[in-house]
């Protein structure tokens, strides 16, 4: 199963559980990376941007931020339904928000390619980095780490 979240889905599910703050992965503060809060002339400031791809990626063990004409994209994905992994897509090219996404992933992780593939929280990189860490056969450890913690 797949999923794909609209911004303003993602924003009430925020609202309704009272969720705040900016951490990445590892528990550093986001903002003392990306400075003062700016607005894109979309009016979304980059903490909100920030805080959405956060609730994302802290919400579904897997992530893949694409876009749906993009090859690399396409294989990361394959990649994931050929081993029978759920993954939640967030396909920046239909998104109202997508180029604002897009530059908060690139601050967030050093890449601005797509795709950009999260697992439980981790960026693990595009889709031939994904490839790789399957083909090492370190792909599905990482996964079943995601399944044990969802089942806590």
């Amino acid at each position: 199963m797949v999923w794909v979240f609209l911004a303003e889905e993602l924003q009430g599910r925020k609202e309704a559980s009272g969720r705040t703050g900016n951490k990445n992965g590892d528990g550093e503060d986001l903002n003392s990376r990306m400075g003062n809060i700016q607005t894109t002339s979309a009016g979304l400031s980059n903490d909100a941007a920030v805080n959405q791809i956060q609730d994302i990626i802290s919400h579904n063990p897997v992530v893949i931020f694409s876009k749906t004409t993009c090859p690399y994209c396409k294989m990361a994905k394959d990649l994931f339904e050929g081993l029978d992994v759920n993954y939640t897509a967030v396909e920046l090219d239909v998104k109202t928000n997508g180029r604002q996404f897009q530059d908060v992933l690139e601050q967030m992780t050093g890449g601005r390619t797509v795709p950009r593939v999260f697992i439980n929280g981790t960026c693990v990189g595009g889709a031939t980095d994904t490839q790789k860490l399957h083909e090492e056969g370190k792909l599905l450890p990482l996964i079943h780490q995601c399944q044990m913690k969802a089942n806590y």
